[in-house]
């Protein structure tokens, strides 16, 4: 399991650090478990696609906590979208789990996702992973270092890692197009592409919290 250590550090770092990384669930006895393929970097209030560039409010008070929990929303009026909150406390970002490659306990998570046709529609978006895996907003706050949804290393391969824009924040203003999506190449469980602004992150620099490159 990741220690709390793991989140408070600049967000596009634990970002790209999550990739290969596995989520896991406990449900009903058992641990349902994916591989993460796909992230997006929310960096704090400057970051006008983050929810926090509005303040402080109910909703988004999770985020302005140390980094190592969850905040969870929904979207759409019935879709929940899962984030790891990240940095020290009183700096509001987090990273969203955007999809996953299913491993542990298949069945169970296709039965919760619906039944899809193909096993890649089980987890290739942030609404889907979280039906997939009973991820609802009764887990907003959940401490990631505890029993019911970890995030733990199990060394698994990652091969190249491309950086991206952004999906759906069009109303970002300069941050629209930042490459803060971060998703392994070739990996069919990743979610639909934004096309335009694709890069090849192989090797990836280290990157402060405000996304400038450190020497």
């Amino acid at each position: 399991m990741l220690d709390r250590s793991f989140y408070q550090k600049p967000t596009l770092q634990v970002a790209r650090n999550l990739l290969g990384k596995v989520l896991v669930r406990r449900w009903s006895g058992k641990n349902l478990a994916g591989k993460i393929v796909e992230t997006e970097a929310y960096v704090g209030p400057h970051d006008l696609a983050c929810h926090a560039s509005k303040g402080k409010t109910k909703r988004t008070s999770i985020m302005f906590e140390a980094g190592g929990c969850a905040y969870v929303y929904m979207i759409y009026g019935f879709y929940f979208c899962l984030n790891a909150v990240t940095e020290p406390a009183d700096y509001p970002a987090a990273v969203l789990i955007r999809a996953i490659e299913p491993l542990d306990h298949l069945s169970i998570m296709r039965k919760l996702r619906k039944n899809p046709a193909q096993d890649t529609n089980i987890g290739s978006g942030p609404g889907k992973l979280c039906m997939a895996m009973g991820i609802d907003k009764k887990l907003n706050g959940q401490d990631l270092t505890g029993n019911q949804l970890w995030i733990e290393d199990r060394n698994l391969n990652v091969d190249r890692i491309v950086a991206s824009p952004r999906i759906g924040v069009d109303y970002a203003g300069e941050y629209r197009d930042k490459p803060w999506r971060f998703y392994i190449d070739g990996n069919p469980h990743v979610s639909r592409l934004r096309m335009r602004g694709h890069l090849q992150v192989a090797p990836i620099p280290l990157l402060t919290r405000r996304g400038a490159r450190t020497k």
